[in-house]
């Protein structure tokens, strides 16, 4: 990396006048609680999910775990989930003292497989969490059916899947619930905070008592609930965001586009007919045929100045929280090969808005550089 090249980050949150003026806005009307900013952030996503009901916490991870019990689900249940996936997707699972079922991926996508999810149904299974992995949306149509063949819930993790589709629709308007995620370095954010989306009205009033402390009137608490709201600073934040993402979510497309055709002795990310990817990660394999070990070449990356990620390294059921006590599958070694083959290639690359024409031609031209040297 010459001195007149900067490095070329993996993620860029954007933090401009725009986000600052709504936050100090907010804060010298002094209603900085959960508010009217809130309200209308709600109703504006409202419009990205078919209309949905919308109910804005403080981070992802509580739009989890507040939609399980929400659902109904708890200790005795068992929650089918993709292994490979930040951990907050299991997380959120034990969290309501049920357990997660760790089923395989599609190799194409990075999601769930329909048929590896059928296969980890037992009487015990209550809902399936597809993850929309790195803004491709999962295989909605076959979990769908499976989930109302055995009466399943569905509850869509899509932190990383904002204004993605599938034929149509879009994630957030398919399951029983859905979940975004607003950390800065999602598609978009609201510094910290996340969203749930649910079709049901009765659910949706059941999200809103459980995260302010079971009560829609003040001190009329009708059960037991969390202080998981968002702040109105958040709010105004993410409403200015929202604003942006349709813009930014064609970069990101035409910056992948770039990627595609640029790319050489790596494996591209493949969409699927009739999906919109947002590419929350542009996420290319390093295989065993290209001669380059993927860690190798993130560590040669990152030398010549280009920033990248491995997402996730460690499956989940092989984290320290999980190794024990699941023993419905058992997840022997080879019980997960998708998985484990993803979790040993996968190496995601910048693919942010903000990158520059310079500095995709110069990625592009470094990941080919690394790739095709002496092994």
């Amino acid at each position: 990396m010459t001195h007149d090249q900067r490095v070329i980050r993996a993620a860029a949150p954007v933090i401009g006048e725009e986000e600052i003026e709504a936050a100090v806005r907010v804060l010298r009307g002094g209603m900085v609680a959960q508010g009217p900013e809130v309200a209308a952030f709600e109703e504006e996503f409202s419009k990205f999910v078919d209309g949905r009901h919308c109910v804005a916490v403080n981070s992802g991870t509580s739009a989890l775990h507040l939609s399980l019990i929400a659902l109904g689900i708890g200790p005795g249940d068992e929650v089918i989930v993709p292994s490979f996936t930040f951990a907050a997707t299991a997380n959120a699972v034990r969290l309501v003292g049920a357990t997660p079922v760790f089923a395989d991926i599609e190799r194409d996508s990075f999601c769930l497989s329909p048929r590896a999810a059928e296969a980890a149904i037992t009487p015990r299974t209550v809902a399936i969490m597809p993850v929309h992995l790195y803004g491709h949306p999962a295989a909605m149509g076959p979990l769908t059916a499976l989930a109302e063949q055995h009466s399943l819930a569905i509850v869509e993790d899509a932190a990383q899947a904002h204004a993605a589709s599938l034929d149509g629709t879009p994630v957030g308007a398919f399951g029983s619930a859905a979940c975004f995620s607003f950390y800065p370095t999602k598609n978009m954010h609201s510094l910290e905070g996340g969203m749930i989306t649910t079709g049901d009205a009765a659910t949706a009033r059941t999200l809103r008592l459980l995260r302010n402390q079971g009560m829609e009137q003040r001190y009329a608490n009708e059960i037991v609930g969390f202080n998981v709201r968002m702040t109105d600073v958040a709010a105004a934040i993410g409403r200015v965001q929202l604003r942006s993402l349709a813009a930014w979510t064609r970069q990101r497309r035409a910056n992948a586009a770039a990627l595609d055709a640029g790319l050489r002795g790596v494996v591209t990310p493949p969409v699927a007919p009739g999906a919109e990817h947002v590419y929350h990660q542009y996420t290319i394999r390093v295989t065993a045929e290209s001669g380059r070990d993927r860690d190798t070449v993130s560590r040669e990356l990152q030398k010549r100045g280009v920033g990248n990620a491995v997402y996730y390294p460690t499956p989940v059921h092989r984290l320290a929280p999980f190794r024990t006590g699941e023993k419905v599958l058992g997840y022997a070694a080879g019980d997960l090969p998708e998985t484990e083959l993803a979790a040993a290639e996968a190496l995601s690359i910048p693919v942010h808005p903000m990158l520059t024409a310079q500095e995709l031609e110069r990625l592009t031209a470094t990941v080919n550089e690394v790739v095709g040297g002496p092994a």
